[in-house]
Parts: structure tokens; sequence; C-alpha cells
């Protein structure tokens, strides 16, 4: 299950320790539950849960065994209905989505039972294409369906490109005036990539919660990992043993938040290096889906590339992908200029002074976190 919850509306963002109490409070909540009762007195096992919380409010985590979806549906609206009702501090959270999800292993459990041309394929890059949506290449009998998704996708891409508050349609290289009304008029290609970037923003965390449930699962990092993982893999070789949950969670805070600002009108500019990782991410997933769907051209990927020129203030990060620099963390030699620098203890550490670090999201000081 997926909820999504949301601060009252009017109230100031969550600084940095209300998030680190937040999250303190709803994981507390979920310890003290270990089973719902569903209709009928049906009993739905809680299993996992794992907590993300952003300025505007939390995204949750709710893996349940219930022997129905609705069974599994109205209980856990019911148990984060209940938690936040009895923590005064969360009392006047609303839940603004609560959806139903398969877990993933009992999917694929499932699913590896199946016979016939249903069944799902061994080859876990080609089972991702297929839960993005893209029809199999050599189907040619679902040509016209493909192209009915592709055209679905293109139509509810351009209806979000409204939706990225915080960049005139100029950021993606579109004519006008970046203090006229935010239109794109006739440029497809930069509505197209800018609707993208939302668009994939959703799947992006989904599929981030997803790779955190894998470490938790296993206790491992993501060297150790034996898995599946969407992303974290293409995080930057030389930490890949520092990437354990705890540092997973954190990033899809950072995930979170980053794209909050964006949709919310309030980004100023990338605060820290796990900031400039989570936009690559992003900037990677939308386009993907872009390729997926057929929708990337050359206009639209050079639509991209300008809203990333824009963000980035400079290139430092690639030299944490750069495997000449192995070896070397905290220093500014490596980077050209005598850059800032990228070691990994400093990723979540403001660039400003006078910025506010991500918070642990195990309730731990902040010296404690990498």
């Amino acid at each position: 299950m997926t909820v999504d919850t949301c601060i009252p509306e009017g109230t100031s963002e969550l600084d940095p320790l209300q998030r680190a109490g937040a999250v303190a409070l709803i994981e507390d909540g979920f310890d003290s539950v270990g089973a719902v009762e569903g209709p009928d007195g049906v009993e739905v096992g809680l299993l996992d849960t794992i907590v993300a919380v952003h300025p505007g409010g939390a995204l949750l985590k709710v893996i349940v065994n219930a022997p129905a979806l609705e069974f599994a549906e109205d209980s856990v609206q019911v148990l984060v209905d209940e938690l936040l009702e009895r923590t005064e501090l969360l009392a006047d959270w609303t839940i603004e989505r609560c959806e139903v999800e398969l877990h993933q292993d009992l999917a694929r459990e499932s699913l590896a039972a199946a016979d016939g041309p249903d069944a799902p394929p061994d080859d876990p890059a080609v089972r991702k294409a297929r839960h993005t949506g893209i029809p199999a290449p050599e189907d040619t009998d679902g040509r016209d369906d493909g192209e009915a998704k592709s055209a679905a996708v293109r139509g509810t891409m351009l209806a979000l490109a409204g939706e990225l508050r915080s960049f005139p349609p100029t950021m993606f290289g579109a004519a006008g005036d970046e203090h006229e009304e935010r239109s794109y008029g006739d440029d497809e290609s930069a509505a197209l990539a800018a609707g993208a970037l939302v668009y994939a923003s959703a799947v992006l965390v989904d599929e981030l919660f997803e790779d955190v449930h894998v470490l938790t699962q296993e206790d491992a990092t993501v060297a150790e990992c034996e898995g599946p993982l969407w992303h974290l893999e293409r995080l930057p070789d030389r930490y890949a043993l520092q990437y354990d949950a705890r540092f997973a969670r954190r990033f899809l805070v950072t995930v979170i938040a980053l794209t909050t600002r964006f949709t919310d009108g309030s980004f100023q500019r990338l605060g820290c290096v796990a900031e400039e990782l989570a936009l690559r991410f992003l900037l990677s997933e939308a386009t993907t889906t872009l390729e997926l769907h057929e929708l990337l051209d050359d206009r639209v990927s050079a639509a991209l590339v300008t809203f990333a020129g824009h963000l980035y203030e400079d290139s430092d990060h690639e030299w944490l992908y750069d495997g000449s620099t192995d070896g070397i963390d905290d220093v500014r030699a490596g980077v050209p200029g005598g850059g800032v620098p990228r070691s990994f203890a400093s990723w979540f550490t403001p660039f400003d002074a006078d910025g506010h670090p991500y918070p642990s999201t195990t309730g731990e000081p902040e010296g404690a976190a990498p």
C-alpha cells in the first residue's frame, strides 16, 4: 500500500527537526501494531512499513498480508487514520492517497507459477520494461495498443507540464520572457520535457521505495545486495559498501523533498550533493520513460539538457563517477578549479552555510548520519 499524507493546508512547511520528529512518531505508531482488524473481522497482518517525511507531509509504504485487495485498502486506510488521530502533533494531517500495490516478492512468486503467454519474462530488464508499460519489441499484434498507450502518456505529460511551478518554460529553451505567464504555447517539446519530469517523479519515488525495502529485508548494502534494485546501483560505485537501508531512506527523503519543491514553486537551487545526484536520477528516469513510449526526439532531449544546464551550477558531482579518482575522498584536488569537496560524509551537507541538512530518517543525531 502507498499512502500519501499531507500537513494541513495553509500551515508552514516542516523544518528538518519537525520532519525527524514526524518520522519517529509515525514509526512508533506502526511499531505498536502487529495486525489490523479488517472488514467482517478479518485479520490483516502488518509486515513492514517505510516512512519518508518531506516538507509537505509523508509518503508511507505499508506492506500487509491480506486475503483480498479490498481488505488491504480498507484496513490500511483505517490504520493510518487512527495513527494520525491519536498522535496529537499529527492529528490535523490528511490522507490524500491510499493505493493498493502487490508486494513484489509475492507477485513474482504468483506470476512465476503461471503458465501461458502472460507469464513474466525471466530477464529483470525485460520485466522492468513491461512494468513501465512498453510493449515487447517482437509483439507486432500489440502495436496498435502500444501507439494508443504512447498517445495516452503523451497527453498525460502535456497536462502535467504546468505542475512544474518552480520553472518557466524558458528553462526548457522555450521562447518568451521568464516573467510572462507560464504557458508553453506551441512549444510541445518543452512541455513534454517538463511533463516528463513530473511524471517521472512519481515513478522514481515508488521505485526507490522498493529499493529501500529490498535493502531493509536483506540487511545489506548495495554492494552486498542479491535482490533486484531499480536505481541505487547507479550511485557512484566507490561507496557501494556504504549504501545501506538507512542511507537509502535518507536519499529517498531527499528525492521527495526536491521534487516537492519543483512542483510547489519554492525551488531556488540545488542544495547539496545528494540533491545533485537526485536530479541526475530524475533526468534519467524522465528520459527512459520518454524513450519507452517513443516520445523522445532531438528537441525534447535538447529541452531536458537545457533544463539541466540551468540547474547544475557546475559538473563537480560527475567526478564521483570518475574511476581515476578512486581512493580520493575529501579533497578538492581532483575537481577542476578546486571545486567543493564531494566526500561521502558531505553529501547531505548544505552548500550554503545557512542551509538545513537533511535529517536522518532513523532518529539518530545528525552527526551519526552519513
